[in-house]
């Protein structure tokens, strides 16, 4: 391996959706600079912080089909059955659902949490109040994803936040997706619902730290068990 091939694997790639962002807070640093040197470093602090938000770092994602991954990187913020949104055509029986909230500082690049082929792609515009809370998945401005896996059928949602003003789908209908793979973005604060068939298992509780295309949030097994947790 050279030096730069070492250097590039320590570097975290930006995904393409943020450059014309980063490069407009660097323009704006710059006129900040000219204006009044403080400003300039505010700014220069803010230009990082963008790069760092739309961070793309590769995911070692585990090759099992009984497994449910995390979609985003974040903080579970629910556990529990909750009905689907109409828009995903997944009827009105209360399905499990785990909930990953993402803040600023979290990496915003969504991926799907099974294997399988999206057979719908459903966009429904709505407010922006903190996603954290539950009513934000059905008063929020969402994106869902409806994918047809071996086990089941699953919804994905990504959910626009307090700060978040848009949602970037990847996938479309039709495609073909393997566990770990890009779906989407959501640009500054948000969340993603997880709706999973009978039969899994969550292995997360509230409050578990979730990476997105790596973290178990839960699984189908005839030995699974749902889990206790405690804080400490």
């Amino acid at each position: 391996m050279t030096i730069a091939d070492s250097i590039r694997r320590q570097i975290t790639p930006i995904h393409p959706e943020g450059y014309i962002f980063i490069a407009a807070f660097a323009v704006a640093t710059i006129i900040l600079f000219w204006i009044w040197n403080p400003l300039g470093w505010i700014g220069l602090i803010l230009t990082a912080w963008c790069a760092y938000f739309f961070r793309d770092p590769i995911r070692v994602t585990p090759m099992d089909g009984s497994l449910v991954i995390s979609p985003a990187d974040g903080v579970v913020s629910s556990v529990g059955a909750y009905v689907p949104p109409p828009e995903l055509g997944l009827g009105d029986t209360a399905m499990t659902r785990v909930s990953v909230f993402m803040s600023v500082f979290d990496c915003h690049v969504n991926r799907t949490p099974v294997d399988g082929r999206v057979v719908r792609v459903a966009y429904k515009p709505g407010l922006f109040i903190n996603a954290d809370l539950d009513k934000a998945s059905e008063d929020n401005e969402r994106n869902g994803f409806v994918i047809e896996s071996p086990r089941g059928t699953f919804g994905v949602v990504q959910i626009a936040g307090l700060i978040a003003r848009r949602i970037v789908a990847f996938a479309k209908e039709g495609d073909a997706l393997a566990a770990g793979e890009r779906i989407g973005l959501i640009r500054f604060g948000s969340r993603v619902d997880v709706y999973m068939p009978a039969g899994c298992i969550p292995l997360v509780a509230v409050g578990s730290k979730a990476v997105a295309g790596e973290t178990i949030l839960a699984e189908f097994s005839l030995n699974a068990v749902r889990r206790e947790f405690r804080n400490r």
